[in-house]
């Protein structure tokens, strides 16, 4: 397999009317989309890779609606895309954020794409303008945390990932720093054993990070953090991004 593992943490800081942050263990998969993994028979519940999880048409390959997302805003057909993501586990997954790194025949980088979901059933596509250190600003424009609005800048860092994994993605509002995240890990190559292990340290990973993060919801509005309702607008957008 030309598939890796990142055994990886991710943080969360929010700034803004509470500090209040947390930590949590999970790992990752680094897959080509033109060689997605094979795994043995036995490991294959373990690690799927649908496009039905991903934005666009589920009879279509995640290549394929890729490749349409970046056509209709002008860019070329990548000669390779790598995607870091959480694979379908025992039937399920809950990818918050999923990259793309998008290269040419060269192996120049002609695109990122961070693709958004929320806890809601949306999804959302941002087309990254990235820097040679893979520095990117975006405006916020689809609900995610129910704490938050609509609105805003991210600021990410997002390079694609070597031995390490290190990428951030920062909201800023109204000049100040509201919400910080945080990805950092370590690769290893996916042979049957590390994935094994990987299953081991972190059994339902794709469950336990949704029930993190809908835990982390509730202790917020416990201590009395705000919730930002949805608009028709924001719901609307999230599901319109199903079949596109």
């Amino acid at each position: 397999m030309t598939a890796h593992l990142y055994d990886a943490e991710v943080g969360h800081r929010r700034h803004e009317r509470l500090d209040d942050a947390f930590t949590h263990r999970l790992y990752l998969w680094l897959v080509d989309l033109d060689d997605l993994p094979r795994l043995p028979a036995p490991l294959r519940p373990f690690a799927r890779f649908r496009a039905a999880d991903h934005i666009g048409d589920p009879r279509r390959t995640i290549r394929e609606n890729l490749d349409a997302f970046l056509a209709a805003r002008g860019i070329a057909r990548p000669a390779r895309v790598l995607m870091l993501a959480h694979a379908r586990v025992l039937g399920y997954v809950f990818n918050p954020i999923t990259l793309y790194w998008c290269r040419d025949a060269d192996g120049a980088l002609t695109a990122v794409v961070a693709e958004v979901h929320n806890t809601y059933g949306g999804r959302h596509h941002y087309l990254l303008e990235v820097d040679e250190d893979g520095r990117a600003r975006v405006d916020k424009d689809f609900y995610v945390s129910p704490f938050f609005p609509v609105d805003g800048e991210y600021r990410m860092r997002v390079p694609e990932p070597g031995e390490t994994l290190a990428a951030t993605v920062v909201l800023r509002r109204e000049g100040a720093t509201a919400f910080v995240a945080t990805l950092r890990g370590r690769r290893r190559e996916a042979t049957t054993r590390t994935i094994l292990g990987a299953l081991a340290r972190h059994p339902a990973v794709t469950l336990r990070v949704a029930a993190a993060i809908r835990h982390r919801g509730v202790r917020l509005w416990a201590r009395g953090v705000p919730v930002v309702a949805r608009t028709p607008a924001d719901t609307d957008r999230g599901l319109g991004q199903l079949t596109r």
